[in-house]
């Protein structure tokens, strides 16, 4: 076979530190910028989203770069634009940490609904609620 064929769907959610969250205001040109990254290294962005203290992504990753690189990518590259944009931003980072859960092909649109409808979910749930749910429901123990 000559070619490689490689189609891994993930779903990535990393948080800010919580020393600075984003602007509401800024939200969807983060996730633009995001998005852009994810272009660059021949990624597929299907949906980015979330809330000023972390972020959902549902993406391709591209077969010429490992999960771990993929997102130190998109971060370091978000965390230094974000510091640029406005000077309330100094201080900004993200985590250390990422949760990457893989995606099938039949579960991409419930996944995009489910990103979309972050605003409405997180009156219900916080976000490290949200998150231990997702580490439990892929098979990790809680902390």
């Amino acid at each position: 076979m000559g070619n490689s064929f490689v189609n891994t769907n993930v779903h990535i959610i990393f948080h800010v530190k919580i020393a600075c969250s984003i602007r509401e205001e800024d939200l969807a040109q983060v996730f633009h910028y995001i998005g852009g990254i994810i272009r660059s290294l021949s990624g597929i962005s299907y949906r980015i989203g979330g809330r000023p203290d972390h972020v959902h992504i549902l993406a391709t990753l591209p077969c010429t770069i490992s999960m771990a690189d993929f997102v130190r990518t998109i971060k370091a590259s978000t965390s230094k634009w974000i510091k640029s944009i406005h000077p309330e931003y100094k201080d900004f980072s993200w985590q250390e940490g990422y949760g990457a859960f893989s995606v099938s092909r039949s579960n991409i649109d419930s996944v995009i609904q489910y990103i979309n409808n972050q605003r409405e979910h997180h009156t219900k749930l916080s976000v490290q609620d949200e998150f231990q749910r997702f580490l439990k429901k892929h098979g990790f123990s809680p902390e």
